[in-house]
């Protein structure tokens, strides 16, 4: 069912009254929390990177929070196993049966705080989940209910007592973005309430978790003309034969920048997607997808130089599709 205008109004000022009531807790940072909020309604997983304290799990917290549904948040240390993720099944004597218990990823947001310092085996626990909503456990598959989110923060690289997260985990997320530091407004705004040590708390729900699943399904209604679609398989095509990279964007990248775009479109009260929502959200929907090669990474390229030549390279359609 196509989304009409008045549809997208309605979406679009419901989408800012949750950008709104979000900003409570992350000050200066409307664009990334728009950002989180879209992979929330695409039905996404979302990918929280940059340095500590620059409020990464605040933000994750603040959109859990908004929801009214149950949400839950798990440390991920190198001793956590991945039984402590998804449940486990044990053995009642006094029945006799097996009973299964519920890990924390049965919830409807998951914060994974820190996901880079558990151990891959642990970090492979939420490929199965991340997928398809469920998870198989001694052989019964398990659903986690809709609407389901992953928000996971991790530290770069660089710091100490972290692995890399494997690049088909990193393709499970649909979108990673950063906060970075506050500009100093906002700084000195968080200094003078320093009274308040969980910012997060102050956000209180503001919709339901079966409104999540409306919007979404609302968002999924967007127009997207073909020509906009020979757009972003045209980006992908030049990906894969880019002269700095060695893994270009897959067919489920593909899947996931058209469900993206029609929610960053919806949330911009329009009921169709514009070439303009494909570059807006490039640096999100690519850059944990593109894999640099060794010889550009010695070189000391960044991947968002690569975007930037593959934009330059394949030309926006300048009219609908006939």
């Amino acid at each position: 069912m196509s989304l009409t205008p008045e549809q997208a109004k309605w979406f679009a000022e419901t989408f800012d009254r949750l950008v709104d009531n979000i900003e409570h807790a992350v000050l200066g940072k409307r664009t990334v929390v728009r950002l989180a909020l879209t992979c929330m309604l695409a039905e996404g997983h979302l990918l929280l990177e940059d340095f500590p304290g620059t409020g990464k799990t605040s933000l994750a917290r603040s959109i859990a929070n908004t929801v009214q549904g149950n949400s839950t948040r798990i440390q991920f240390t190198p001793d956590l196993l991945p039984s402590d993720v998804t449940g486990v099944t044990i053995y009642d004597q006094s029945t006799r049966t097996f009973d299964f218990h519920p890990g924390p990823i049965f919830s409807t947001i998951v914060l994974a705080d820190e996901i880079n310092r558990a151990s891959p085996k642990t970090q492979s626990a939420l490929l199965e989940v991340m997928e398809e909503g469920r998870v198989t456990i001694d052989g019964t598959p398990r659903p986690v209910g809709r609407p389901f989110m992953v928000i996971a923060t991790q530290n770069p690289i660089e710091q100490a007592g972290t692995y890399r997260l494997p690049e088909a985990q990193l393709d499970r997320f649909l979108m990673k973005t950063s906060l970075g530091y506050p500009d100093h407004e906002s700084t000195v705004a968080l200094l003078a309430d320093a009274a308040t040590r969980d910012r997060a708390q102050t956000v209180g729900p503001l919709i339901t978790a079966k409104a999540v699943a409306d919007m979404s399904a609302v968002a999924d209604g967007v127009h997207v003309d073909h020509a906009v679609l020979a757009y972003i398989s045209r980006l992908a095509e030049e990906t894969r034969r880019a002269r700095h990279l060695k893994l270009g964007l897959s067919v489920r990248g593909c899947l996931a920048y058209v469900r993206v775009a029609k929610t960053w479109a919806a949330s911009q009260g329009r009921h169709y997607v514009i070439p303009d929502d494909v570059k807006d959200l490039a640096y999100p929907v690519l850059s944990h997808r593109l894999l640099l090669d060794s010889e550009a990474e010695f070189a000391g390229m960044a991947v968002t130089d690569v975007i930037d030549t593959v934009f330059a390279d394949v030309k926006p359609p300048a009219e609908r599709a006939a």
